[in-house]
């Protein structure tokens, strides 16, 4: 294999592969806290990537997008979660759905605290082990970001649909699900087609990404570091 292959594998796979997995135990440790312990009956709380992985999606997509120097994105094996066991079903799909994305921001900001640490353990030696370390850190922070913004997006099947149809009126909501039933046709549609169409149109470009760079910025200048 391609050395420069295998270097892409250690900087973007891995830290993507951590980020989704935590992201979905995440939703499935909120339902469980909530009452609806589906992930759990299911073996779906455990932090195996095996357990979670989608071939395609957690790893020939992102690999390909990584090579390619596209912005890495995937997705794993979605955690179940039977929304008529929470306690209180629509308050709580809200609290659930905000679970995965908030795990994410935690993870971003352990990401920025390994980043500072190794800077100022190596005082910005050049080292291998270094640099490796660093630009998994770097990366494990930008795509924990990226789909922390990007599962925002309030449509389904992402997490900020899952908070719209929470605050919908019951009749609205069972009709905004009704768009679930396409979500594959709504990644392809938002990191494809409309970028494709036109650049005004591309979701990702003009309004994730310049939120994931802003944040970042911010993030890493909380820990003296610049993006």
């Amino acid at each position: 294999m391609n050395p420069n292959t295998l270097y892409q594998i250690a900087v973007w796979l891995v830290p993507l592969i951590i980020a989704i997995v935590f992201h979905e135990v995440a939703h499935g440790l909120v339902a469980r806290r909530l009452g609806d312990p589906t992930a759990e009956e299911r073996g779906r709380l455990s932090f195996n990537p095996i357990r979670h992985i989608d071939p395609f999606g957690t790893v020939i997509l992102p690999l390909l997008l990584a090579i390619s120097h596209a912005p890495v994105f995937g997705w794993a094996k979605p955690v179940p979660v039977n929304f008529r066991r929470l306690r209180h079903p629509r308050r709580d799909m809200i609290l659930v759905a905000l679970a995965g994305p908030g795990m994410n921001l935690l993870l971003a900001i352990v990401g920025s605290a390994t980043l500072a640490a190794t800077v100022l353990l190596t005082g910005g030696a050049r080292t291998t082990v270094a640099g490796l370390v660093a630009a998994n850190a770097l990366n494990f922070v930008l795509i924990n970001l990226f789909l922390a913004v990007f599962n925002l997006l309030p449509v389904p099947p992402f997490d900020g649909g899952h908070v719209v149809e929470g605050l919908l009126p019951p009749p609205l909501a069972q009709s905004f699900r009704k768009i679930g039933r396409y979500s594959l046709m709504v990644l392809v549609l938002l990191l494809l087609v409309l970028p494709a169409i036109s650049p005004s149109a591309n979701v990702v470009g003009r309004v994730v990404s310049p939120l994931v760079d802003g944040i970042a910025r911010g993030l890493l200048g909380i820990f003296g570091l610049r993006a």
